[in-house]
């Protein structure tokens, strides 16, 4: 018996749902859609490619049939056998290559089409709050919410950065301008360390705990050679003017790129002990995660350490874009609403990961809420275990790479820093020059 065709067998293919991950929902990465779109451009480019082989090939062969021609006579029955066979191989040739060519230009309708549908999906997403609004549904802040927020707010053609830069530099409010930061050793110890994702960001807890503008450095051995680790906690509301991670912290990292704080992470890196080439693994929470990937396009920080890895829990990092070849992933919660706060979606590409996670969580009993339970570290931590256990193919390359940098763990140097924040100009100062305080990238650095 004749063996049957499987239902649709034959027909176009249809578009399947990637299979559910539990409470992760899972974007870009070498599964993510733009990396199969890029796979559709690069495969109609190796089809061009040989489009182009074969048109030499024609070449060569008319070539050759006209090289036959003043032999016809010498020998006029197998003179013909050759020219006629010599163009029929052409012939087959030019129709291989029509072929290609339609082929090619398929692939390319496909890969239009595709990108056309992303599109049209992405409206259904900035349609929630209005949809919410018509419904009368209660106001529960979480990312995609506070993203249609602020995108329905900022005009056309500017991005959140340049709005945010256009009123940090207005003259009526220097102490939300960056300044410059010096950094002080505070402690080192030699400790057992467990380099995971989800142990990594615990460490941010301490980090934070601590208020005071301090960053962890921890020295990892990665099959005999040195690989670093470098911890920012997110925001401390309550710290003095001179902590850069408070609240005018965030103007900086998101609207100066972290031009004071970049240079001072290279400073400590350095006086960890880190040397130029070396591996670099960069975590951060909230704001950060935004300093985190400020390193990842900086080109002077880049030009001295190799910047692997950045993961970053619960930060606005959709408007910064690291340099090729540096993987990031970034973790956001449903009802986080912290990471829609620039504005803008992360881009989904091969090295670019992003997870939301949809369960509900709630503030444990007796604690603060603060920004809400869902930017709180310990739930982060919860849903890295389940990114470093899922099968989904962007995961698991993103964990290995991860992986790959920071090796399995064991004793580590692990190294304290305190950031200080200069302090202001005399007012006198800044009344005869409206743009001091005087950073880096105003004194000519950049």
């Amino acid at each position: 018996m004749a063996d049957v065709a499987p239902i649709g067998a034959g027909s176009a293919p249809q578009p399947t749902a990637p299979a559910p991950d539990g409470i992760l929902s899972i974007r870009g990465g070498v599964g993510g859609v733009s990396c199969q779109l890029e796979e559709l451009l690069r495969g109609a480019a190796l089809l061009d490619d040989l489009v182009q082989q074969l048109i030499g090939v024609e070449s060569e062969a008319r070539a050759v049939q006209a090289d036959l021609g003043p032999y016809l006579y010498d020998s006029y029955a197998s003179g013909c056998a050759a020219i006629d066979a010599v163009a029929e191989s052409r012939g087959e040739v030019g129709r291989v290559r029509q072929e290609l060519v339609g082929i090619s230009a398929s692939v390319r309708s496909s890969h239009h089409d595709y990108v056309q549908t992303e599109v049209k999906n992405l409206f259904p997403r900035m349609l929630a709050l209005d949809e919410m609004k018509m419904s009368g549904a209660p106001w529960v802040p979480g990312r995609d919410i506070t993203h249609n927020v602020v995108t329905s707010i900022i005009p056309p053609g500017m991005g959140a950065r340049g709005i945010m830069r256009g009123l940090l530099q207005s003259p009526l409010v220097p102490r939300l301008r960056p300044r410059p930061v010096t950094i002080e050793k505070i402690d080192e110890s030699i400790e057992q360390v467990d380099p995971s994702m989800a142990q990594s960001i615990r460490r941010l807890e301490s980090l934070h705990a601590r208020g005071d503008g301090e960053i962890e450095i921890i020295q990892l051995d990665r099959d005999g050679s040195a690989s670093w680790m470098v911890l920012i906690p997110g925001t401390q509301p309550d710290a003095p003017d001179s902590n850069p991670f408070d609240i005018p912290g965030v103007g900086e990292a998101l609207g100066y790129d972290s031009e004071e704080v970049v240079p001072a992470i290279g400073q400590a890196l350095r006086e960890a002990g880190a040397e130029a080439g070396d591996q670099v693994v960069a975590v951060g929470h909230s704001q950060g995660g935004a300093h985190a990937m400020n390193l990842s396009q900086n080109k002077a920080f880049l030009s001295e350490f190799d910047l692997k890895y950045v993961l970053t829990a619960g930060a606005p990092v959709g408007g910064i874009s690291p340099e090729p070849g540096i993987s990031t992933l970034h973790l956001e919660h449903i009802q986080d609403f912290v990471p829609g706060t620039d504005g803008r979606v992360n881009p989904d590409t091969k090295d670019r990961v992003t997870v939301t996670l949809n369960n509900e969580v709630k503030t444990p009993e007796g604690e603060d809420p603060g920004l809400g339970p869902g930017h709180r570290l310990e739930n982060y931590a919860a849903g890295a275990e389940l990114v470093t256990a899922s099968q989904d193919p962007s995961l698991a390359a993103s964990s290995a790479a991860f992986a790959g940098v920071v090796g399995v763990g064991g004793t580590a140097r692990v190294t304290h820093f305190k950031l200080e924040r200069s302090p202001l100009p005399d007012k006198r100062q800044i009344l005869q020059n409206p743009h001091l305080p005087e950073s880096r990238s105003t004194a000519g650095a950049r």
